[in-house]
């Protein structure tokens, strides 16, 4: 398991946080957010996703990363 943590911007509320988590969690991935920092915490098998497919599925939620 890989652990990473990315900046991420546009999130200020729990409909983000949702959103985020919920994207990752569907895929089987663990993310969490820190709205006060502007984080994205997760845990990923690198034999399944790459950084940038990570990177994607948050992208896709309508957020930068960083």
């Amino acid at each position: 398991m890989e652990q990473v943590t990315l900046k991420v911007e546009g999130m200020s509320c729990m409909h983000c946080v949702n959103s985020i988590e919920g994207a990752l969690k569907e895929q089987g991935i663990s993310g969490s957010v820190d709205l006060k920092v502007g984080t994205v915490s997760v845990n990923y098998d690198a034999g399944k996703f790459s950084l940038e497919d990570i990177k994607e599925l948050i992208e896709e939620q309508g957020y930068t990363v960083a």
